[in-house]
């Protein structure tokens, strides 16, 4: 049986410090879901730390398409952001940005010594996380009238399957969340089912 199960975090992290010769490095963690979130999510640091000189982070989104960025904001090439993206691979989480706010400190730390000041402030932040583990869900549409109704309803309760949405007018609708292991026999349970109609949707 494939794998259909994520880790994430729901809320955002406590914040972190991790001290290094005088430099100073907080850090957070956020669940995000798409760009624009990591936009926000380091504007409202930015206003938090107006007086910091770095904002380093990683993030990666996706469940089975992986996108991901690390981003050094002016440190030594791969010596912040790449550190940083090891340990999001490391706790294997995903839909997550953790960003190290870095204060410097007068006293240099060297390329070796940023990377590993990187990858302890994001552990850091990273066991300080709630990390979840979520299911891969597959959404459905059924279409049906309502002398329908009764047989549907009596699988979903069966079959312990989420309904996100109805709509119910002329007809029902009903879309529905079922778990990426079960969808094919859902699919074919509702397919045999006369004068249901079924729709595998796009992820929501």
């Amino acid at each position: 049986m494939l794998e259909d199960v994520y880790k994430t975090i729901e809320k955002p992290s406590k914040e972190t410090l991790f001290k290094e010769k005088g430099s100073k490095f907080f850090g957070y963690a956020f669940p995000v879901l798409t760009e624009d979130d990591v936009k926000s999510c380091l504007e409202e640091l930015k206003k938090k730390h107006h007086s910091a000189r770095h904002f380093c982070y990683a993030y990666q989104l996706g469940i089975e398409k992986i996108r991901f960025r690390a981003n050094d904001d002016g440190e030594p090439n791969n010596s912040a952001g790449l550190p940083i993206y090891g340990q999001i691979q490391s706790f294997e989480v995903t839909n997550i940005l953790v960003v190290s706010v870095r204060y410097f400190g007068g006293t240099k730390l060297g390329v070796g010594g940023l990377i590993s000041a990187y990858k302890t402030s994001a552990q850091l932040t990273l066991e300080a996380s709630l990390i979840i583990e979520k299911t891969i869900d597959i959404f459905f549409l059924l279409k049906f009238n309502y002398d329908l109704m009764n047989a549907v309803q009596r699988i979903v309760k069966e079959k312990n399957i989420e309904i996100i949405n109805q709509k119910l007018e002329m007809d029902c609708e009903y879309t529905i969340s079922v778990r990426k292991n079960d969808a094919d026999v859902i699919l074919k349970i509702f397919e045999n089912l006369y004068k249901v109609k079924i729709k595998k949707l796009a992820l929501i």
